[in-house]
């Protein structure tokens, strides 16, 4: 009787262990089925997704729950990113938050706007008082949207703890219906050192995936030699949807033995940047596919679970291995993949050689590289790997290596403009050349002297560039000297082919009013419920400055009762 005891409370131990998240405390922010476009940790340029996108039928104007009851600790009202977005802090130390947003419920918007035409500026963040704007549970504090970064309506939700690490809500009990198990397109085998290769070469190999009746997968038989290591293509769907989503669980397992885990339930911004040292990101910006490796090469990713060995095999002449690879969403659903490896020490008959130049990135260094009047500053540690790179100057276009590799943190370019004269060095920038006609989009561009300077995380081909185009302005729904007063939205149009729209203000009589700007669709928009424009006639001054500084001016006139 004791042991059986022993033995369940052991069980409920590690049951409590394994599920420490409150599963009823949380309800869902819409009251529609919910249905997901993006899961919690899918890969993304540059980033692990950090909540769930929920589908709001196609349409913004669903309303928006408050998932528990707690205080507003911050609004942040953005053109790009999360665009507006709330956060929900709550007694148990959890915070919502909610993205996309199209508007807040009427008291956190009477707030935000107070802020905004005190400051002058749609773009702005707040951090309430817990007293100022109190939550119940089930209240409705927004309207779903499109705004920010947005590809189409959706929420975008999230949990946070404590320490602001956004945590799966399913892990909550946010309920997705999901029966399908995940889909794994393609498996690769990589040497990872020079005296390693896989069926006779040293290159990364694509491997022949056989599917089974269960959908599970076997791999074609492969013969290697020394360290090697795997990555895969996968993706996962649920039942109401045709998306291409994340996975919540990878694992790999030689002969039996668990060596490797990536486990998606949470994570740190922090640490989000290093998803391109777990992708292999030179296929990622070549093919436009993302293979994830299923061994470590130095990434301190918090994902990364019993992890044997950094994930790598170290394959032996004459022996077999069993490789397995099990792939699993949130709702359990697995596939597996089983790999048999011979290992074979034959002469490589494929071999991989490396590129030298006469520059080279020492990793634990910081280097200089600099040629006319461009210099390249990287600092210690912006790379994980040391590596020859491609450097050269043409005129004022910079070759700086492919886009290939990836970096931890931001390095510098600079320009020494003081060649040109002082009305041309005024509408100069520096651009990242882009696509196949190297079209330059800004790079933001930071001027002291006559040197100018921008900082970035990518390699590739870099100008400058000269602005010399002002912004374009146009009414959009109303014209000049017309009666407008059944209107509820004043519509403007601005553009700027070159640079960039910087920054805009708007006035009527003189006195500022708020216009929120929306980049997708190049629009200003006014509300009229915002109470601030009460006279008959009204004259409309609107400027817009691109981001060297050529800027536009439109004016007219219109009539409200």
């Amino acid at each position: 009787m004791r042991l059986i005891l022993i033995f369940f409370l052991t069980l409920s131990t590690l049951s409590i262990a394994q599920n420490n998240y409150p599963q009823d405390y949380f309800r869902s922010p819409l009251d529609v089925t919910l249905i997901l476009s993006g899961t919690f940790a899918e890969l993304r340029s540059n980033h692990f997704h950090s909540g769930l996108d929920i589908k709001t039928q196609q349409r913004v104007g669903l309303n928006v729950y408050a998932s528990a009851e707690g205080f507003v600790s911050r609004i942040k009202v953005s053109h790009f990113g999360y665009g507006k977005a709330l956060y929900i802090t709550h007694p148990n130390g959890y915070t919502t938050v909610y993205a996309h947003l199209n508007k807040f419920s009427p008291e956190i918007e009477a707030y935000v706007k107070k802020h905004q035409y005190e400051k002058e500026s749609f773009e702005i963040e707040l951090f309430p008082n817990a007293e100022d704007l109190k939550i119940v549970k089930g209240a409705v504090v927004a309207l779903s949207g499109n705004t920010g970064g947005s590809g189409g309506p959706h929420l975008h939700f999230e949990i946070r703890d404590k320490a602001e690490r956004p945590i799966n809500p399913m892990l909550f009990g946010i309920d997705i219906k999901d029966s399908i198990n995940p889909l794994i397109s393609s498996i690769y085998a990589y040497p990872i050192d020079k005296n390693s290769y896989i069926n006779k070469a040293s290159r990364k190999k694509k491997l022949r995936l056989i599917p089974l009746k269960n959908g599970d997968y076997t791999v074609e038989n492969i013969e290697a030699y020394g360290k090697i290591g795997f990555g895969i293509e996968t993706i996962d769907r649920q039942n109401l949807a045709a998306n291409k989503n994340g996975v919540y669980n990878i694992q790999t397992f030689v002969n039996g033995n668990k060596n490797f885990e990536l486990d998606f339930k949470r994570f740190s911004f922090s640490e989000t940047k290093h998803i391109n040292r777990l992708i292999d990101y030179e296929h990622y910006k070549t093919k436009k596919k993302r293979i994830q490796k299923l061994f470590n090469q130095s990434n301190p990713l918090s994902l990364y679970k019993d992890v044997l060995n950094d994930g790598i095999l170290s394959i032996k002449d004459s022996t077999y291995s069993v490789y397995k690879i099990k792939v699993g969403d949130y709702k359990n659903n697995n596939t597996w993949a089983t790999i048999t490896i011979k290992g074979s020490k034959v002469d490589a008959e494929e071999v991989k050689t490396n590129k030298t130049t006469p520059y080279y990135i020492n990793a634990n260094e910081t280097t200089n590289l600099k040629k006319g009047k461009v210099s390249v500053d990287f600092y210690k540690d912006t790379f994980y790997d040391s590596f020859y790179i491609d450097f050269d100057v043409k005129n004022d276009t910079l070759l700086l290596h492919k886009d290939i590799i990836p970096a931890k943190k931001s390095f510098t370019i600079s320009y020494d403009v003081s060649a040109y004269s002082n009305k041309d060095k005024s509408k100069l920038y520096i651009a990242k050349l882009l696509g196949y006609k190297k079209f330059p989009a800004y790079s933001s561009t930071k001027r002291k002297g006559n040197i100018l300077t921008t900082r970035t995380k990518t390699l590739g081909e870099f100008a400058l560039a000269t602005d010399t185009i002002k912004p374009t302005i146009t009414a959009h729904n109303f014209k000049k000297g017309q009666w407008i007063s059944n209107f509820r939205y004043l519509k403007l149009k601005i553009d700027d082919e070159g640079s960039g729209v910087s920054n805009y203000r708007a006035t009527v009589n003189g006195k500022w009013i708020l216009m929120e700007y929306d980049y997708k669709t190049k629009t200003l928009t006014h509300d009229f419920n915002d109470g601030c424009i009460t006279a008959t006639k009204n004259n409309l001054k609107l400027i817009v400055t691109d981001n060297v500084g050529n800027n536009s001016t439109f004016e007219t006139m219109f009539y409200r009762k």
